[in-house]
């Protein structure tokens, strides 16, 4: 059988023998371009392969190792698997065998599976919407499921709030939502005021109707426009937050060591963001109506020459203290459902960096679904109850 050595450098080498690769030294960055050139007249067939149906790949003898050093016996031991050889085992020092092990998960060969048969046009649609529908039940479920953790958590920290309410966390969260999002949920909703009284205005002057400009604004903001739109800045905004925070918690491995420790991640990581963002969300509609209502007052002001005493005057008779309320009692729902979504994403977030972003979009735009679907089912029960 033929014997290959190698000393790519004085402080890396490695050796096929009797269906054995042996190496050792340094399989470092600066040892990697002399490495990568011998492995790949190894890897390639060119006579130099191994014979034999099994092969032992020993590399205890390797005294450092980083990651382009372990890419690179990965990348061997993947070549000498597709040449018909059966690698019965990857020997490393004990303390790079995590780096081995998240390296390998990376690395891992697209899986060939056998073609099925081929599928039509309007086949392949009625599959692709079948899919879809069993994803997001089984998404469904999931979160039905975690929402009932969550209930159970939360009456744990009701019965004892002391031991169990991080106070210090959630008064955090709040600044988190709530305060810092001041300045860009003022700012949309004043965007929003104008934009909705000058379209409103422009339809209502072929009626010579434009005071009831004002009655639009009033009504449209305080029961649906105002808390949507928060809700939705606020999903865009805290619910990927949520979710990037928590999943780059799982890709460091930050949480399985505080499961190890024994600490509950639900009251110490999910329970402080819901509590947080259910307390500010109500706070930050409450703001948006105002900025929406101010907006809109300067278009009526300055297009329709409706002043200020008079807007108020109108606005006065056009809404009621059970208007605002009911825009104001949607909010604790949505910051509920959207800090739900978001944490729940975070938590299934896979141990790359990839993971992270697609769960991160997924949660927003569960999270933006969720509370339109709401928001509607608020508003048919609100119209069936007459309010």
């Amino acid at each position: 059988m033929t014997s290959i050595e190698n000393a790519a450098g004085p402080g890396a080498w490695f050796k096929v023998d009797r269906d054995v690769f042996e190496a050792g030294g340094a399989w470092t960055i600066a040892e990697s371009a002399r490495l990568d050139q011998e492995l790949r007249r190894l890897d390639t067939g060119s006579g130099q392969t191994p014979s034999g149906r099994a092969i032992t790949m020993d590399a205890s003898g390797i005294e450092r190792l980083d990651s382009t050093g372990a890419w690179l016996l990965l990348r061997t031991r993947r070549a000498l698997e597709g040449a018909g050889l059966k690698v019965s085992a990857l020997k490393v020092p004990d303390r790079y065998v995590s780096l081995l092990e998240n390296l390998s998960r990376e690395d891992k060969a697209p899986v060939k599976r056998k073609p099925g048969p081929r599928m039509g046009a309007w086949q392949y649609r009625l599959y692709r919407i079948g899919k879809a529908t069993l994803d997001a039940g089984r998404q469904g479920w999931n979160i039905l499921g975690y929402l009932g953790r969550v209930t159970v958590e939360t009456g744990e920290m009701i019965a004892a709030p002391r031991k169990n309410l991080r106070f210090a966390a959630m008064i955090y969260q709040v600044e988190e939502t709530g305060i810092s999002a001041l300045p860009i949920v003022g700012l949309l909703a004043f965007l929003i005021g104008v934009v909705l009284a000058y379209q409103g205005a422009d339809q209502l002057k072929r009626f010579g109707a434009e005071i009831f400009t004002i009655n639009l604004l009033g009504v449209g903001v305080l029961r649906e426009i105002g808390g949507l739109i928060t809700a939705i800045i606020v999903a865009g905004r805290s619910g990927s937050a949520f979710t990037a925070h928590l999943g780059s918690m799982r890709v460091n491995e930050e949480i399985d060591a505080m499961q190890t420790m024994g600490l509950n991640t639900v009251d110490t990581l999910v329970l402080p963001r819901i509590i947080g963002l259910v307390i500010a969300l109500p706070l930050l509609t409450f703001y948006a109506n105002i900025m929406a209502l101010i907006g809109g007052a300067a278009m009526c002001y300055f297009d329709l020459g409706i002043t200020i005493p008079v807007f108020l005057r109108q606005l006065n008779e056009a809404v009621s203290v059970n208007t605002l309320m009911v825009g104001l009692i949607k909010a604790p729902v949505f910051a509920f459902v959207i800090a739900l979504v978001g944490c729940y994403e975070g938590f299934q977030v896979e141990r790359n960096a990839a993971s992270v972003g697609l769960l991160t979009t997924r949660s927003v735009v569960e999270s933006v679904f969720m509370v339109i679907v709401l928001d509607a089912a608020f508003s048919i029960m609100f119209s069936v109850l007459g309010i």
